[in-house]
This record gives structure tokens, sequence and C-alpha cells, in this order.
């Protein structure tokens, strides 16, 4: 690791960047970043350097180019015995600290109450533990009292923040069950509304002047923002701005982001901010705790784990959020650029930091090129981006499966970026009855050039049919009990899904029970069925066939995380009536979650 370290110091020295110009790129643009490790860090020893000499974070980030920092708010980070849970510990007066120094140094603060003692995120918004037994009108005035105390309390302090969002990530709501849009027990938008109106009369009475922010994840589902911000622009909720999460490698293609952005802020009339995101400068890992992000992820993020990539990344982002319509893309936030590998400085009290390879400094504190990518906009020449590679596309069919050629290619350029090419194929559709090794001719539509796929054809054939559910419905499957558990879901990020585009979801937030099951004829004889699945550890898969003659089997399996792929089989099935039924059962806890993918019956005595 030592050889490493020393080797990020070296290069961070003197690096020579592809940064291509953005035009008509706004003076005001908000380069900002998310620092609220930052008092932790220092606190355990951390430090920063610029070309190796030592100055504190905040300076270094200013002369960089940020103009705005971002800070989370927790009510009481700490456990029932009162020890810190860590992840910064971002309680008020922490957090107050460093927004008077940002604030010294001219940078303007963008202010983020999770309304929780931690991390607050789509998939938990649990109340503070001191609201758990206040609903209605007592939970409001909590709200209400809780916003209006910190803010005077930062105002008194000359440290009020110029922006504030209200929740983190509420796609469905926050303070749940009350203020919970969709699930059992939930209080809905009605319920979500009211709470959210509590906290916009606390900041408009602190000063009516601070822009308030409602902040949603999955900055590429189009969908979700559409409907969640038209049911707040129907109850005429007083806000300005819309915060978005966009980490690509979970949140779609920069196309689905445009599509996202740009069709609410002109429907709606809003702002735009993108309120967090990142992006891996290093498949490398700085400490012993797991990162988020791994080299496999750099296909379905578009951009190689480097500085470069990292900095074409930033380079992107920003001119896609610059050129929103009626110029109402504000800028972006980096989201914990600072979070640097510091031993008591990890997401949880005890443990490590699975964010250090997507941060603006290498892992010994020292200032990448890329956190200089505003000046680089500015100063550095055009330079001709050329292609460099392409991947190779490479598919495994059984016998009689439609193929589905992609409809582009991903190709590798000189500035590390992994593009989409649209491409066209001179596909023969009977080869899928003939097993072996089949290559594909097709061109590149921008260049012309020619390029080839290599089909694989199995010699066996799945008897199920929609296996994989890439048809985005689950017929002919058949669901079940609590249906509103179980969904079909084009996989995001793509590693959600163990082949093609889509897979099933379960998830709810109140325990449940469902049974997901297609019946089919089929000729006798001895069969295999199995599927993949993956999950949160200890959610109990069974797979169950039945109706084929002889005595139902069973096959159970326990997830054990996320991408942790299990394949459960029966196989010796000896089919005599003709038909089969091939059941998947799960009984879940309340927030248990998992994917089914893949499914396949195949005939052994063939």
């Amino acid at each position: 690791m030592k050889e490493i370290l020393i080797f990020l110091m070296i290069s961070t020295v003197s690096f020579s960047l592809i940064v291509n110009p953005i035009e008509n790129l706004k003076e005001d643009f908000i380069f900002g970043m998310d620092v609220s490790m930052l008092y932790e860090i220092e606190k355990n020893g951390g430090k920063y350097f610029d070309e190796n000499v030592e100055k504190q974070c905040l300076n270094i980030l200013k002369e960089h180019g940020v103009n705005w920092i971002r800070l989370r708010v927790w009510n009481d980070p700490k456990d029932e015995n009162g020890n810190p849970l860590g992840g910064g510990n971002c309680n008020y007066e922490n957090m107050t600290e460093i927004a008077k120094k940002a604030k010294n140094l001219g940078l303007k603060i963008f202010l983020d109450f999770h309304y929780s003692d931690w991390w607050a995120d789509p998939g938990k918004q649990n109340k503070p533990k001191a609201w758990i037994n206040l609903h209605g009108k007592e939970l409001e005035n909590a709200v209400y009292d809780y916003t209006k105390f910190v803010l005077t309390y930062m105002k008194n302090n000359n440290a009020l923040p110029e922006m504030v969002q209200i929740g983190n990530e509420v796609n469905n709501g926050f303070l749940w069950p009350d203020g919970m849009i969709f699930g059992k027990n939930a209080g809905g938008f009605e319920g979500f509304t009211k709470l959210l109106n509590a906290a916009i009369k606390a900041i408009r009475e602190i000063d009516p002047s601070i822009k308030i922010v409602i902040h949603l994840a999955e900055g590429g589902n189009t969908k979700l923002f559409k409907e969640f911000f038209g049911e707040l622009i129907n109850r005429n909720i007083d806000f300005d701005i819309i915060g978005v999460s966009y980490y690509p490698y979970w949140h779609g293609t920069f196309e689905d982001l445009k599509k996202t952005i740009f069709l609410v802020s002109r429907k709606y009339k809003k702002d735009i901010i993108i309120a967090e995101t990142g992006y891996a400068w290093t498949a490398n890992n700085g400490d012993n705790h797991p990162n988020l992000f791994s080299k496999g992820m750099e296909l379905s993020g578009g951009y190689l784990a480097t500085i470069q990539g990292q900095t074409t990344f930033l380079r992107d982002l920003i001119e896609l959020v610059n050129n929103v319509p009626d110029n109402r893309g504000l800028g972006i936030f980096y989201w914990e650029g600072e979070w640097i590998p510091i031993k008591g400085a990890g997401w949880k009290t005890g443990e490590g930091n699975p964010w250090d390879n997507q941060t603006l400094f290498d892992f010994n504190g020292n200032a990448l090129p890329s956190l200089d990518i505003m000046n680089l906009i500015k100063t550095s020449p055009a330079t001709e981006v050329k292609m460099l590679k392409i991947y190779p596309v490479e598919l495994t069919y059984n016998l009689g499966e439609e193929i589905d050629l992609p409809k582009t290619i991903k190709a590798l350029f000189s500035d590390d970026s992994i593009r989409s090419l649209p491409v066209t194929w001179n596909l023969n559709p009977e080869i899928s009855e003939i097993p072996g090794v089949h290559k594909i001719e097709g061109i590149i539509k921008s260049t012309k050039e020619k390029i080839s796929a290599t089909v694989t054809i199995k010699n066996t054939r799945n008897f199920l049919k929609n296996p994989s559910f890439e048809t985005g419905e689950f017929a002919p499957w058949i669901v079940l009990k609590d249906i509103n558990a179980v969904k079909i879901e084009k996989a995001n990020p793509p590693d959600n899904a163990h082949n093609g585009e889509y897979a099933v979801n379960f998830w709810l937030d109140s325990p449940f029970s469902f049974e997901l099951y297609q019946e089919l004829e089929i000729s006798n004889g001895k069969y295999k069925v199995g599927f993949w699945t993956h999950g949160n550890a200890g959610v109990k898969v069974i797979m169950k066939v039945s109706e084929y003659g002889g005595e139902d089997r069973y096959v159970e399996i326990e997830e054990s995380g996320w991408l942790n792929w299990h394949n459960p089989i029966i196989d010796g099935i000896n089919v005599s009536t003709g038909k089969i039924k091939i059941s998947i059962i799960v009984e879940g806890k309340e927030g248990d979650w998992g994917f089914l993918d893949d499914f396949y019956l195949f005939k052994e005595d063939e």
C-alpha cells in the first residue's frame, strides 16, 4: 500500500489532463462540495495539501474554484447510551463551526436537514429518537421549532445558510411513517407536505431570501421527478429549487438525467441543482473498508476510474447542467470530496471509509488535478478526443431464445470517457436454432466503422417464458399475496440484474409475503430448474416445484448482501404429468429487499 500512496502523491504534482472548454459557462455557476465529514477528519488528525504544501481544506477548495459548501445536519447523532454514531457526527454545533470558517472565506452555505439522528436516504427516513412518539401537530411543531432553532443558532454565529434543503433524498418522504408517501400506515402526500410546510414556515421567518430545496435521488428517473414535483406544485408548496442526486453508476445515463432535469425545470418553472454527485479517481482502496465504487462499475458509470475519467465526468456534468433551458441550471455539489481515509472518521463508529476513491483528494490528502475543474474548463485548449477501443459484445443464449443485440456499443475515448455509440446489426434470426458460436457483423452509425458481436447459442432450451423479465412485465408469471412488495425494475445500477436490463425487485416498508410462479405445459422427462438472486443479508428465498407428478420439492437459500449472487437449483425433476409449476416464495421483514432474475428450466435427458 505504501508504494501505491507514494505514486499517487507524485502523480498529483504534475498531471496533464484533457479538458475541453465549455461555451457560455455562467459566471455564477455553482461548483460546490459537501464537506460534512471535515470536522471529524480534522479532529482525528487528517491534513490536506496542495502541491505537497499543507493548507486548510477550505482554503484549498476556494483556491481551486469551489464557491459553495454543503453540510448535513443530524438531530442527535448518538446512540441510546450517548455514544457517537459516526459518519461525521453532524450535529448543528459542529456544522456551524465549519460554516463559520467557510463564510469567513467568502464561501456560501447549503444546509441539508436530514430530520434524523443519522443517515437518511430513500431506503430509510427514521425519526430522531426524541420524536419517536410524536404525531400530527406535535410532530409538525417539532419540525418547525427545530428548524428555527438551528437556523437561529447559525444566524447568531454569522453562519446563516443561503440555501436550505428540507429532508435528504425524500423520494418516499421523510420522518416515517407520518411523512412517508407510500406504504402501509403511511401519511401519504398529505402527511409529508404538512411536515414540509412546518419547515418552510420556519425558514421563511428566519430569512425569506433563503432558497428552499426539495431533494430527490435517482436523477435519471424522469417519471419519479415529474409525478413527485407535480404533487408539490398542485399543493402550492412554497419552494425554489429542485435538488437532484446523480451518480451515473446508480442513476442512469447522462441522457436519462438530461431528460429529467430539462423536463421538470420547464414544466414546473423551477431551478435545478445537482445536490449530490461523485465519481472514482482510482479503483484502489485507501483503507481496509470496502469501497462503494469498484472497477466493474466503469462501464455503467461511463468513465474510467482514473483522475482523467473523474475530470471528464465533472466537465460533462457541468456542461449539461449549464445548458438547462432558461438558465435554470444553477450548478453542482460534489459529495464528500474531502473524505480522505482517516481512522476515526468512517461512515460508522468503528468502521472505515467506503468513499475514499471518489474524493477530490488522494489518500494522503493531496488535492487531485480534477479539483481544479472550474479553472481547467476556462483555460484549457480545445483538444480532439479520439476513440481508442471498442468494448467487445459477447452474448449467450439458449436455443430458440430471441437474440436481442444492443442498440449501442461501448467505446473508450482518449479523455477516459466510455461512450455509447448507436450501431446497426446484420442479424439472421434463424441462428437462434443453431448451436455454436456466431459472428454478427455491425456498423457504427456515426463512423461507418465495421464491428462484430460474438453470439453463442447453447445446446439447451429454456422452457420458461419471459425468464429474465426483459419484456418489462410479469406475464406469464403471476404474483400472489403482497403484490405491492414486488415489481419489475430496470436495474439501476445495471449490476442489480443478473442478465439483461430488467429484474424482479422485492421490498416493502412492513412485513410481507408473496409467491411468484409460472405454470407451463411441457413434455414428460427429466428437468432441472434454477434462478439467480441477491438481497439483504438474512432474507430467506424458497424455490418450489410442484404439479409435475411427484412430491413437491423445495430449495431454500439465505441472502448474504448486495451483489452476492446465489443460484438455487433443483435437478432430477421427473415430469410425468406434462406440466410443472415453478414458484418463488419470500416472507420478508420490514425493509427486506432483493432481486430475482434469469430463471431457467432445462431438460436433462436430451
